[in-house]
């Protein structure tokens, strides 16, 4: 059998319809079927894949594992595991991809860069219909990709996404692949290892998935915020020497109006948890009135962007374990970040 120059490794989880739809947007790839093959490894999902995927008829080769229930990042892990090409490329089962998505991805790998994220874009006509919380994503999104589009090599490890990346299978099980015991952030805390092991990171802008996120309860967006402050803050411990893996990172980019009620947060987790969900609230209010006004759209992103906030650092402060260790890790990253930007 013909080795493949690509794996795709698709972790799934209830989302058989979607992923459905995905692996049937891969059989229109301009890559030849017999250079990449598809693992799907379904995380104990309530009605298992592996039935109705082994009906179907594929140009490329599918193979399907199954294993209980242990989070994306230890589904992914037993993907590479199994996969037999020498690149591997990772993308969520709630994607789409164009034709060209796969000879992307191969293209900057041929021109030798071993790390590649890829331009996650959502479903403009679907957007305007879905929660402010997944507009909001998608605006983050778009500022990412307006960004890195002018500087494409400038990307780092702390923004790889699983959405939409590849790399050399090598150079994973090199760095040990992802952190099985993060239950988020699992795909940045592999790129900061991977890039400190001399990784070559390229954004290719035309390597595009098409995100159709079927999240609706703004409960699990919360909570997945508070676990996002938790985890990455985790992940600060074990790189103390790279300042943009440290949360407290985030609160220096975040307009100073902000920054207030983020220490808030930070200090008293019950009431940053009720500003959170008051300025949500009151950001849903605004944006029911959006058509009114464009100024209305951007203020509403603006309190969605708050309410992420107020919950990461929620996080932040419950992985700090107390008040005092949190206020500590604060001047810490503060006299850091003070330091690097004094000139030389």
């Amino acid at each position: 059998m013909k080795t493949p120059r690509l794996s795709v490794v698709i972790a799934t989880w209830n989302r058989l319809q979607l992923l459905a739809e995905l692996l049937d947007a891969l059989n229109q790839q301009t890559l030849p079927p017999g250079d990449f093959e598809v693992i799907v490894v379904d995380d104990g999902s309530k009605v298992p894949v592996a039935p109705t995927l082994a009906t179907r008829a594929d140009r490329y080769p599918l193979r399907v594992f199954t294993q209980q229930n242990a989070g994306a990042g230890a589904a992914r892990h037993a993907g590479v595991l199994e996969a037999r090409a020498p690149i591997v490329v990772i993308t969520d089962d709630d994607m789409l991809v164009p034709p060209t998505f796969l000879a992307e991805h191969l293209k900057a790998h041929d021109a030798g860069y071993t790390l590649v994220l890829g331009h996650i874009d959502h479903e403009l006509t679907d957007l305007e219909h879905k929660p402010l919380f997944e507009r909001f994503h998608a605006d983050q999104l778009r500022r990412f990709v307006e960004h890195y589009s002018r500087e494409p090599t400038a990307v780092r490890g702390v923004m790889v996404c699983t959405g939409n990346v590849s790399f050399r299978r090598a150079d994973y099980l090199a760095v040990g692949g992802f952190d099985r015991t993060l239950s988020r952030s699992e795909d940045r805390e592999l790129g900061v290892r991977l890039q400190k092991a001399g990784a070559r990171l390229y954004f290719a802008r035309d390597a595009r998935t098409i995100n159709r996120s079927d999240l609706s309860d703004v409960t699990v967006w919360m909570t997945r915020n508070f676990r996002y402050g938790i985890d990455d803050s985790r992940i600060h411990h074990k790189h103390p020497d790279r300042l943009d893996a440290d949360p407290w990172h985030f609160w220096f980019m975040v307009n100073p109006v902000s920054r207030a009620l983020l220490l808030v947060s930070a200090s008293a987790p019950s009431m940053g948890h009720a500003l959170s969900r008051a300025a949500y609230a009151v950001a849903e209010r605004i944006d029911e009135r959006r058509a009114l006004h464009p100024a209305l759209g951007r203020v509403a992103l603006a309190g969605a962007t708050l309410s992420y906030g107020l919950e990461y650092f929620r996080g932040v402060r419950e992985e700090a374990g107390s008040l005092p260790r949190a206020w500590l890790d604060f001047a810490k990253h503060a006299l850091a970040n003070r330091r690097q930007k004094r000139p030389t």
